[in-house]
């Protein structure tokens, strides 16, 4: 079963940037769509940006324009790269396919904070 492991999180004021990373193995990673979700307290975890193997990208509306999403086959890694940071986008961020199919990560914890 795969594993997925979330890093790059942090604390950040209002429009700074941070670069999320999503380390997957015990997959053959190349042939999944993959995404990233974020969760906040209290509420179901929602996905934010999605990449197809092919490359195509997807973003929810509350992120568009912001983030971008690549992935690495290679590297067997999806990236999230958050610009222009909102008091909102603090959550819990985890990686995996937009149906999810593997176990969870710990995630990575971004905070937005004057």
């Amino acid at each position: 079963q795969g594993k997925l492991v979330e890093s790059g999180g942090g604390l950040v004021q209002p429009g700074g940037s941070l670069r999320l990373s999503c380390a997957a193995s015990g997959m053959i990673f190349s042939i999944y769509n993959m995404g990233w979700y974020h969760q906040v307290p209290g509420k179901q975890r929602e996905l934010v940006a999605r990449i197809t193997i092919g490359g195509t990208t997807n973003y929810a509306d509350s992120v568009k324009g912001r983030f971008t999403i690549s992935r690495d086959n290679a590297k067997n890694t999806v990236h999230l790269q958050m610009n222009s940071l909102k008091l909102e986008d603090t959550a819990v961020y985890y990686c995996n396919t937009p149906t999810p199919v593997f176990d969870w990560g710990q995630g990575t914890q971004v905070t937005v904070s004057s």
